[in-house]
């Protein structure tokens, strides 16, 4: 029999990911688990739609991930994806794909001894099939008793087996065959048994290594084209390089109290308000654009990851010009806008420039300087949104903060041997812990049927059930816990945007001087500002009181 594979083969080069590579090999650690689908029930709104057969044909919690992620972000035809700060959403697919390719390998191995010990002695194995079905009748509707059932059936199904083997109902060919057909599924259940132990256990390193920061390479030979005439493996690159350009899209989207979908809620505003007035000696200032205003901001926050104290730079500071568009709090999926701006999901430079330049009162779409760091291996993500406006001769420049926490727990946790507590020989008041195999009779069963189906994932999902991710979805915010349940990930997101704010100020003073305004007022307010900032402290800055 052929070896189970589970070293790299061909793969797609990667570069390096930075700070984001911790979340992104949780993520995608997922894809390899062999725990049980219903611990992804409601994990960070996951649910999980059962099939026409869930007992017999369930999938695993990495056989659900894997599916529903690939499916979510590799069809053609799909809604827009919420952009994934501080995660590497391609290699987390990546990773899903070399899961399923692992498993394929071990379903082909199944699936031959499936029809050599399965579909031909099918009567024997639909009698075996049914005791594990009548296990799982009873496991739910009457587990105190399931053992006793599952007991009583299975000495019916073994004296079947011994009286056909001593005494079949033909003779002749057929009465070989009946004295064998309970027997040979069992031999088969023994050689399947081998098979999925083995997957596991690589499976299960590669999980392992994964959470404890290896750099495990995933392998997606698919996506290799063989020629230049292989074109299967020629869309899915396609479909891999769509992903990551997609990911890079500077057009965002705010949801109500939601925040910006991707980055958190907004948890604090800072704003600078006062009248343009030209300076003392001048009869007007000179004429500027608030564009004009965000360079200048934009060159200032650049220097934010220098210091002239040693090591005192801001650890890996992103600064972008991002297009925020309005939609409802409950909507279930984003829209791109389309025509001359956009260069695929980004848009031109002159596009975002007539957006900050125009005035935005009334409008559904704004223009915002953001500033991003990427912290805690990708645990963090702070962003602050910079808007420059002017209405009439009133110029307002204002800073708001928004927190992305760190992945559910769910995502960190490592395998764990299988074990049991059983009351003590001689001492029923007391229990002691016992280690339970890692694959055990319902698992190989699990596997050894659903195999043959593996090429038919639709009808897998019928037979079996498959999850539904959150809408709309983002690989890494839809998995988030609350920032401020860490206490140093919530000093990290306060302390991180004081220096923020007094670069914006010093820009303002700058460029305002440079246009003959008077700076008088401006300087005043940001004195107030910066006091503000001393106790500054996070707040539900997108629920209005209205009442």
């Amino acid at each position: 029999m052929t070896k189970l594979d589970m070293t790299p083969g061909a793969q797609i080069p990667r570069t390096d990911v930075g700070p984001q590579t911790a979340v992104t090999q949780l993520l995608s650690s997922a894809a390899y688990r062999d725990l049980p689908v219903e611990g992804l029930d409601g994990v960070g709104g996951i649910t999980i739609k059962k099939g026409r057969f869930y007992d017999l044909f369930r999938p695993s919690v990495g056989e659900a991930f894997s599916r529903a992620v690939i499916d979510r972000t590799l069809r053609p035809k799909r809604n827009p994806l919420v952009p994934s700060f501080g995660t590497d959403t391609r290699m987390v697919v990546e990773h899903c794909l070399a899961a399923e390719e692992l498993r394929r390998v071990r379903d082909q191995q199944l699936t031959l001894v499936t029809l050599l010990t399965g579909l031909l002695f099918l009567p024997g194995t639909l009698v075996w099939l049914a005791l594990f079905e009548v296990r799982a009748y009873f496991r739910r509707t009457s587990p105190s008793r399931e053992g006793f059932y599952s007991t009583l059936a299975l000495l019916a199904a073994a004296g079947l087996a011994v009286l056909l083997a001593i005494r079949p109902p033909f003779t002749g060919l057929l009465a070989v065959y009946f004295r064998v057909t309970m027997l040979v599924p069992v031999a088969g259940w023994f050689v399947a048994k081998r098979i999925c132990l083995r997957s596991v256990q690589g499976l299960r390193d590669r999980w392992g290594g994964l959470v404890d920061g290896s750099a495990l390479a995933a392998t997606v030979p698919k996506a290799v084209p063989r020629d230049d005439m292989d074109k299967k493996a020629n869309e899915l690159r396609a479909q891999l390089d769509r992903l990551t350009s997609e990911q890079e899209t500077n057009i965002q989207h705010y949801a109500g109290s939601k925040g910006i979908l991707g980055a958190g809620m907004r948890w604090g505003v800072w704003e600078v308000v006062e009248e343009l007035r030209p300076a003392e000696g001048h009869p007007d200032f000179r004429a500027f654009h608030p564009w004009d205003l965000t360079r200048r901001i934009t060159a200032r926050l650049g220097g934010l990851g220098h210091s002239e104290v040693a090591g005192a730079g801001m650890p890996h500071v992103s600064v972008q010009q991002w297009v925020v568009l309005d939609i409802p709090e409950g909507a279930d999926e984003i829209g791109r806008p389309g025509g001359a701006e956009m260069d695929g999901y980004r848009m031109r430079d002159f596009g975002i420039q007539q957006i900050a330049n125009r005035q935005s009162l009334g409008t559904d779409s704004r223009h915002r300087l953001a500033t991003q760091l990427v912290l805690h291996n990708g645990q963090l993500v702070s962003t602050l949104l910079i808007g420059v406006t002017v209405m009439s001769n009133t110029l307002r420049v204002s800073v708001s903060g928004y927190a992305l926490g760190p992945l559910n727990g769910f995502f960190g946790a490592k395998p764990k041997p299988k074990e049991k507590n059983i009351p003590k020989t001689g001492k029923f008041w007391e229990e002691r812990t016992v280690q339970l195999p890692l694959i055990d009779n319902d698992e190989v069963v699990r596997q050894a049927v659903r195999a043959p189906f593996a090429g038919m994932p639709t009808l897998l999902t019928w037979l079996g059930g498959s999850i539904k991710l959150p809408e709309p979805f983002s690989l890494r915010a839809s998995w988030a816990d609350p920032t401020w349940k860490s206490r140093f990930k919530a000093d990290d997101v306060i302390y991180g945007a004081t220096p923020v704010v007094n670069a914006v100020l010093v820009a303002i003073i700058e460029f305002l001087e440079e246009h003959d305004v008077n700076v008088e007022r401006f300087t005043g307010r940001g004195s107030i500002l910066k006091s503000e900032m001393q106790g500054v402290r996070p707040f539900r800055a997108d629920n209005y009181d209205a009442g």
